[in-house]
C-alpha cells in the first residue's frame, strides 16, 4: 500500500506543471489626462484716467511682466515694453519684468495700471555720451583753440609738465570709461528716459570745461611741492584707476548676459580686489580715490569740488546698493561698509 500511494503521489506531481517563475508584466498605467490649464484674463489701465486702454483674453498663467508688455506693444507700437510701467495699483510699485503672471496677488481676471515713461535711451548710449563729451570739451582747452584765452595764447602750450600730466591723466580715464562701456559692463537696467541725459550731461560736461579752463590757464600754477606732489599723485591716481578696473572686471564676471541674478561679489586672487573683505562697493572708493590723486596733482578747486560733488552722489549710491545686498542675502558679509572701511 505504500509503494502504491508512493508511486500515485510521484505521478500527481508529474503532470502537475511547475509554478513558472518569470514575473508577470506589469499592468501598463492608464495615460494621464493632460493638465487643464486655467488661462488669464488681463486688462489694462491708465493709471491717471483708469480708461481701458486692452483686454487681453487668454493669456497663459506662465506669462511674464515683460510677455504682457510686448503684447500690449502689439496693440499699440508707440509704446515699447521699455517706456511701459505696469502695476498693480494706480500709484503702485512699478513690476519687474521677470515677474510671472500667476505668481502675482490677482486672480483669473488681473487688472494693470499702465504708466507711460516716456522717450527711453540705453544706458549705453547715456554713459558714451557722458564720457566723450568731457573727454574732447578738456582737449579744446589743452589745446588752447580760439576764444577760450587771449589771442596771443591761441594753439599754444602750456609751460608746466604737470598739465601735461595731467592731461593724458583725464584722458586716459575717460577713454578706460568708454572701453568698459563697451566691452565690460553689463547694465541691469536696460534704458532711462530720455530727458534724463540732459541732466547727466551737463554736470560731467560743465564740470569738465571749468576744471579744464583752470588747468590749462595761461596763468596756472604748479602745485605748492612740485615735483614730489606730482609724482605722489600720480602714483595714487594711476593705482585707483587700475583697482577700478579690476573690479569691474569681477562685477562683470558675476553676471551672465541677460541676467539680472543678483550675487555677492568676492575678493579674488587680483590684489586689488581684496578690498572687497571690507567694503560693499570698491569700484566708488577706487573712483574717488583716482579723483583725490588728480585733485592733489593739479591743485586745483575746481577739480577739487568735483572730487567733492561726486563723492556725496557715490556715497548714496554705494549706501543703496549696501541696503540692498543686506535685504537680499542673509550671509551677507556683515564687516562690509558702503564704500569706506570701518568709516562709511
Amino acid at each position: 500500500m505504500d509503494a502504491l500511494a508512493l508511486e500515485a503521489k510521484v505521478a500527481k506531481n508529474e503532470g502537475t506543471p511547475a509554478p513558472s517563475t518569470a514575473p508577470s508584466k506589469p499592468r501598463p498605467k492608464p495615460p494621464k489626462k493632460p493638465k487643464r490649464i486655467v488661462y488669464f484674463e488681463v486688462e489694462i489701465l491708465d493709471a491717471k484716467t483708469k480708461e481701458k486702454l486692452l483686454l487681453l483674453d487668454k493669456v497663459e498663467p506662465t506669462a511674464t511682466v515683460l510677455d504682457i508688455k510686448s503684447m500690449f506693444h502689439n496693440s499699440n507700437q508707440h509704446w515699447y515694453p521699455a517706456r511701459q510701467s505696469l502695476c498693480l495699483f494706480p500709484k503702485g510699485k512699478p513690476l519687474r519684468d521677470e515677474e510671472v503672471l500667476q505668481e502675482l496677488p490677482v486672480g483669473t481676471t488681473a487688472t494693470f495700471y499702465f504708466r507711460d515713461l516716456g522717450a527711453q535711451i540705453s544706458w549705453g548710449t547715456v554713459f558714451l555720451i557722458e564720457c566723450i563729451g568731457p573727454l574732447v570739451i578738456y582737449l579744446l582747452f589743452y589745446f588752447r583753440l580760439p576764444f577760450i584765452y587771449a589771442l596771443k595764447y591761441e594753439f599754444t602750450t602750456s609751460d608746466h609738465w604737470v598739465v601735461h600730466i595731467a592731461c593724458v591723466c583725464h584722458t586716459l580715464h575717460y577713454v578706460k570709461r568708454i572701453l568698459e562701456t563697451m566691452f565690460v559692463h553689463r547694465f541691469c537696467h536696460g534704458t532711462m528716459p530720455l530727458r534724463n541725459i540732459f541732466k547727466n550731461c551737463s554736470y560731467y560736461w560743465c564740470f569738465a570745461a571749468w576744471m579744464a579752463y583752470y588747468i590749462n590757464h595761461p596763468l596756472y600754477t604748479p602745485p605748492y611741492y612740485g615735483e614730489k606732489q606730482v609724482k605722489t599723485a600720480l602714483g595714487i591716481f594711476l593705482f585707483c584707476q587700475l583697482g577700478n578696473f579690476s573690479i569691474h572686471i569681477v562685477l562683470r564676471n558675476l553676471k551672465q548676459p541677460g541676467s539680472k541674478m543678483k550675487k555677492i561679489p568676492y575678493p579674488t586672487k587680483n590684489p586689488f580686489t581684496w578690498i572687497f573683505a571690507l567694503v560693499t562697493c570698491p569700484n566708488y572708493t577706487y573712483e574717488v580715490g583716482s579723483w583725490l590723486g588728480f585733485t592733489l596733482m593739479t591743485q586745483c578747486v575746481p577739480v577739487l569740488f568735483f572730487t567733492v560733488v561726486g563723492f556725496i552722489q557715490m556715497t548714496v549710491w554705494a549706501k543703496g546698493k549696501h541696503r540692498s545686498y543686506l535685504k537680499e542675502f542673509k550671509e551677507y558679509p556683515t564687516l562690509r561698509s558702503p564704500i569706506l572701511p570701518f568709516i562709511l
